[in-house]
């Protein structure tokens, strides 16, 4: 089970299958009682799914533990006034080689305050004391620029470069476990 993660203004809530169930099939409410924080009007919206979760609701349900590994809404506020303003996502369960890849988003009502850098390094954190975690690795685009202003934030560094099927080339940047750790 993921564990529920704190920062200074955010509680990084763990996703559940009942709660990307709620989410996919469109049950506000459900998922609003799930995440103990109300959805923000416009979000998640079926583009925001569909890149957060690029698997069918299937096979979330035939692999949720490796699907939803260290997977997140952020929370920010307190009692009535607590609401989702983002989420974190990994790519599933780390490969073998021991590199997991994160990817994140928050709703538009709630950018550049820094929620992002904020979840986003607990997360990294977070996923470099699990077992077998050698690597967190984020992919952007050169012209994504508050998503690069996130990645610089959190001690992340350029590895390399790789194609996106529709929108050309994204370059990847890492954080890794210094070697003897």
């Amino acid at each position: 089970m993921t564990t529920l993660l704190r920062t200074a203004r955010l509680e990084l809530v763990p996703m559940t299958l009942a709660m990307v169930e709620a989410v996919m099939l469109g049950r506000r409410d459900e998922s609003e009682g799930l995440a103990s924080a109300k959805m923000p009007e416009r979000w998640p919206n079926h583009e925001l799914i569909e890149r957060a979760f690029p698997v069918s609701l299937d096979d979330l349900r035939a692999e949720p533990a490796a699907r939803l590994w260290g997977a997140r809404v952020m929370v920010a506020g307190i009692g009535p006034d607590r609401r989702v303003v983002g989420s974190i996502v990994f790519h599933g369960r780390p490969a073998e080689d021991g590199v997991a890849e994160i990817a994140y988003g928050v709703e538009e009502g709630s950018q550049r305050r820094g929620y992002a850098s904020e979840a986003v390094a607990a997360c990294v954190d977070w996923a470099l004391g699990q077992p077998g975690v050698r690597a967190v690795q984020a992919a952007t685009f050169a012209w994504h620029h508050r998503s690069l202003r996130v990645i610089a934030n959190v001690g992340m560094v350029r590895v390399g470069e790789r194609d996106h099927e529709t929108m050309g080339e994204m370059i990847v940047f890492e954080r890794r476990i210094p070697l003897g750790l």
